[in-house]
């Protein structure tokens, strides 16, 4: 099954496994470096069919902090050093396309966020504005330049971020989204704007290059998004045509980030990347911001099955993948793909290594000490850096 070709899409790709977006760390003041080129080249050596960059934002306000970059002209020719890289390795490479929305940093940015509505936001240190009409269609056009910057960067696929709390996300959320426009109320104006976002994106780079999106199944908060209604948005996505694949999440980056991770939550590693005087506030935000929630293998494999059963859209399986035995039982069961993203930090070269036979678990332990590590660089405190 692991060394099964797959399609995605118009994009044949070598096996079933896909490297999933993880923010790699190596993009100080927005830059594209030797260690991002070296990350993606390494899983890319280590067997996965494609590898998916992130985060990249589609404007300067999107960004989660200012060491993320933005996906304008120069950035897409700095990055055909990456794809290039992936590209030489055999795999396939995939821009993650975004607005960080209520999880952006504004001070670190320096410019003002989006939300649906006018809310408070942590990340932000401060009220986050509700979007315009206007910002609403620069917004657009942002994501459909960023997705055509993608393509001239040499990325076969794009994926367009609607999950965890992000911009689009937060735009589906009950909780978040208390418009009155057409952009808000019910279900089906919630979705409006994602769903003009990915129409856009799909019109931008045309049929030649894959399309997925990264959407949430729940928001793991109350008041949330939940599969009532995030299974109807998929069937919209579906029916809409655009997309050639799901890739399925969960949880909120905003009020409940385990809820993606799941295993232990490293509080006092976290605490020291933040500065002195943030660390007593954070201390008393933790349990809410960060609830623990044991690691079961496949954790979101029962939400999927809702998605499978509904759904005639390809789905890429993402959440607690460990072992071959997991990887064999998802592809069994109908989904186009299976993503990793925290055992390939542990071994970029597992893929390759489960389909020698070599293995047949991998060797994460599901610690999330890497969590921290995004500031220096994301990798597993485990594996010796040379």
């Amino acid at each position: 099954m692991v060394t099964d070709a797959g399609v995605l899409g118009p994009l044949p790709l070598r096996n079933r496994i896909i490297k999933s977006a993880t923010f790699e760390g190596a993009t100080p003041r927005g830059e594209v470096t030797d260690r991002l080129v070296d990350f993606h080249r390494q899983v890319a050596a280590g067997g996965v069919a494609m590898s998916t960059v992130a985060y990249c934002a589609v404007s300067p306000g999107g960004r989660v902090h200012r060491h993320c970059l933005v996906l304008d002209d120069d950035t897409a020719v700095a990055l055909r050093r990456v794809t290039d890289a992936v590209h030489a390795e055999g795999a396939a490479a995939c821009a993650q396309i975004g607005h960080a929305g209520l999880v952006a940093d504004a001070r670190s940015n320096g410019t003002r966020s989006l939300a649906p509505s006018r809310r408070f936001s942590p990340p932000a240190k401060g009220f986050v504005p509700a979007a315009s009409a206007a910002d609403l269609e620069r917004s657009r056009d942002d994501f459909a330049r960023a997705a055509r910057n993608a393509v001239n960067a040499g990325f076969d696929a794009v994926e367009v971020h609607l999950g965890h709390g992000y911009l689009l996300s937060s735009f589906l959320s009950p909780k978040l989204n208390r418009r009155r426009d057409a952009y808000g109320g019910d279900l089906a104006g919630r979705a409006r704007f994602p769903r003009e976002v990915v129409r856009a994106v799909r019109d931008a780079v045309g049929p030649t290059v894959a399309v997925t999106a990264k959407f949430n199944m729940a928001d793991g908060v109350e008041g949330g998004l939940w599969l009532e209604e995030s299974l109807q948005v998929a069937t919209w996505l579906q029916d809409d045509g655009a997309l050639d694949a799901l890739e399925l999440t969960a949880g909120s980056s905003l009020e409940n980030a385990m809820y993606f991770f799941r295993g232990d939550v490293p509080l006092a590693e976290m605490l020291q990347t933040q500065p002195a005087y943030v660390r007593p506030m954070m201390r008393l935000v933790a349990p809410k911001l960060f609830p623990s929630y044991p690691f079961e293998e496949a954790f979101l494999l029962p939400f999927a099955r809702q998605f499978r059963a509904a759904l005639d859209l390809p789905l890429i399986y993402l959440g607690g993948v460990n072992t071959l035995d997991t990887v064999t039982q998802v592809l069994d069961e109908g989904f186009a793909f299976v993503a990793m993203a925290r055992a390939l930090l542990r071994e970029p070269d597992l893929v390759q290594r489960l389909d020698k036979g070599d293995v047949h678990d991998g060797l994460c332990v599901h610690c999330n000490k890497c969590m921290p590590t995004i500031y220096t660089g994301t990798r597993c405190v485990l594996v010796q850096q040379t």
